[in-house]
């Protein structure tokens, strides 16, 4: 096996790679060490760290480095061989590193009583702190690659760091009642709660945590109609008071049956809601209406949205005022031709378009299509 002269790394024209493993280990006490700026090499022999070099030029005498004679048993002079590995490893920070939960966190607002599926995206940057250590305790483990970059460690602590901030954000809403509508204030709060807890175990590594946020909390749409029912009525009440807004919604669900009907039928169709409005309000109408039963075809027909647990809704409405049951069934609107499509299609039904899987254009990581925000990186998927 020939002797290896000169022992460098370039490190490829980027600053994503974090440890190169050189890939020759015959070296003699001539050979010469060239580290470049923003790296530093380490020497390992029978998987222990022996000496860390930094920027520079160094020839691998016994004379200079210790540990050759004193771990290899090597008389001084001459150019005897030895063989030892050589890392390279980035000494910069990497600040651009994201993150994303990728199952939701399940809550109960405490201010509406709803339940929510948060999902959490943000960004941290990191560096090797201590060479040695991080060589021992995780390098090892990155298989027989010459080279892994800083989104191959990153993934080792994915998920560390999914559930620290799954119980943070859990802890702050459920602790200080913080509905998740109003969270995004605490994100400063939560970003600082997290990295005191999350860089003792990075730590443990050789890595530190430089810095860490939490960019955004979100829910999807539907759990936020539940809540936006509820502000809508909370706003009802509000202004005319509760006896009213009931007989108000009286009158909105006899209405709509009114609607409904036609030709000679919505006389005595309306003449049968001027009953029932009247009865309901209490009011001097009994005088005016004869007390008789409405036809028989107003109670064929439909007055509104009858939910699962019995509660009659508006026709308009998509959640139940009653339990917060969903009303209206999902579906997949196809972004080439805007048709219509059940939740579980894969391909629209108008142009033929693919609705199953599509690809992050920052990270390539494949979502659902109906994802808003990818799973791997959080990058806004434009929809």
């Amino acid at each position: 096996m020939a002797i290896i002269d000169r022992v460098k790394f370039d490190g490829f024209g980027d600053r994503d790679w974090l440890v190169y493993k050189y890939p020759e280990e015959a070296l003699s006490t001539a050979t010469k060490l060239i580290v470049g700026e923003g790296q530093v090499a380490i020497f390992v022999k029978g998987g222990e760290a022996l000496d860390i070099f930094s920027a520079g030029t160094y020839t691998l005498s016994t004379e200079n480095i210790p540990f050759i004679n004193k771990l290899i048993n090597l008389p001084y002079g001459g150019k005897t061989p030895f063989s030892a590995e050589i890392y390279f490893i980035n000494k910069t920070s990497k600040l651009d590193l994201f993150w994303g939960t990728k199952d939701p966190i399940q809550v109960i607002d405490p201010k509406y009583n709803v339940k929510l599926r948060i999902r959490a995206f943000g960004q941290l940057g990191i560096k090797i702190d201590n060479y040695s250590i991080f060589l021992t305790e995780l390098v090892g483990t990155l298989g027989p690659h010459q080279i892994c970059d800083f989104s191959k460690v990153l993934s080792y602590f994915k998920g560390l760091l999914v559930m620290k901030l799954k119980t943070i954000i859990a802890a702050e809403i459920i602790k200080n009642k913080i509905s998740a509508l109003e969270i995004t204030a605490y994100l400063d709060t939560l970003s600082k709660d997290a990295i005191e807890k999350i860089q003792q175990e990075f730590m443990r590594f050789g890595v530190k945590v430089v810095n860490f946020f939490i960019e955004s909390v979100n829910f999807p749409d539907e759990d936020f109609e539940a809540i936006n029912v509820i502000l809508k009525d909370k706003a009802t009440f509000d202004i005319i008071g509760d006896d009213r807004y009931s007989q108000k919604r009286s009158f909105d669900v006899y209405e709509q049956a009114a609607s409904n009907q036609g030709g000679v039928g919505a006389t005595a169709t309306n003449i049968g809601i001027g009953y029932s409005i009247a009865n309901n309000m209490g009011g001097s109408l009994n005088n005016t209406f004869p007390k008789e039963q409405p036809p028989k075809n107003l109670n064929d027909q439909p007055k509104g949205k009858l939910c699962s647990c019995g509660h009659e809704n508006h026709l308009d409405t998509k959640f139940c005022i009653n339990c917060g049951t969903k009303l209206v069934e999902e579906k997949i609107v196809c972004d080439s031709c805007n048709a219509d499509n059940p939740i579980n299609a894969k391909f629209c039904s108008g142009c033929g378009n693919n609705l199953g899987e599509k690809t992050c254009s920052q990270c390539k990581a494949l979502n659902s299509y109906t994802a808003k925000f990818c799973t791997s990186c959080g990058n806004n998927l434009g929809r």
